[in-house]
């Protein structure tokens, strides 16, 4: 039949009808459970995601901070011409100046007995005892970011912006102006 009218009372469904319904709700219900879990996986991925990206950037920000802030601990040993390590007094601007010597481009000068002058400076990063060839490091000094100190724990200043090793009689006992 393609029309009612408005007098005419719907049939009771049948048993199949009925099931179907049923089923078709519980169908339903369960996709909407289904599609309300699968939005808390994605929220909850997302916010893993995001705070895996903060992680990452703070870890790199850290790293690059005690990369670049934090000063590298060097240490200085003095040696003469030939490279063979010497008292660090000798490396001292103070004792070579109260001694008669003189300071120049990172060269300290102390005179010998019979005229003339031994020359001494620093060796950064290399190793040995009084007396003995000085063992790697380099005689370039490091960067002012670099805590640089003697075997005694003496700290020594180097030349560099805004530093003089003559200015007001400071001396070589202070540490770099950048550290």
């Amino acid at each position: 039949m393609r029309f009612q009218d408005s007098n005419t009372q719907p049939r009771e469904p049948s048993l199949a009808e009925q099931r179907a319904r049923q089923q078709a709700l519980a169908q339903e219900e369960r996709d909407e459970e289904l599609a309300r879990q699968s939005d808390a996986k994605a929220a909850t991925r997302r916010k893993i995601l995001i705070g895996s990206g903060v992680t990452v950037g703070l870890v790199g920000l850290v790293a690059t901070y005690y990369t670049v802030a934090k000063p590298t601990e060097v240490t200085a040993v003095c040696t003469d011409s030939n490279g063979v390590v010497q008292n660090d007094d000798n490396c001292d601007e103070n004792y070579v100046t109260s001694h008669g010597g003189h300071v120049s481009g990172g060269f300290l000068f102390l005179p010998i007995g019979g005229g003339g002058f031994n020359s001494y400076r620093y060796n950064y990063g290399g190793s040995g005892t009084i007396g003995q060839h000085v063992s790697g490091g380099s005689y370039d000094a490091p960067s002012s970011r670099a805590n640089v100190t003697t075997k005694t724990g003496k700290s020594v200043q180097r030349g560099g912006f805004g530093i003089s090793g003559k200015s007001g009689g400071t001396g070589g006992s202070g540490k770099s102006g950048g550290s």
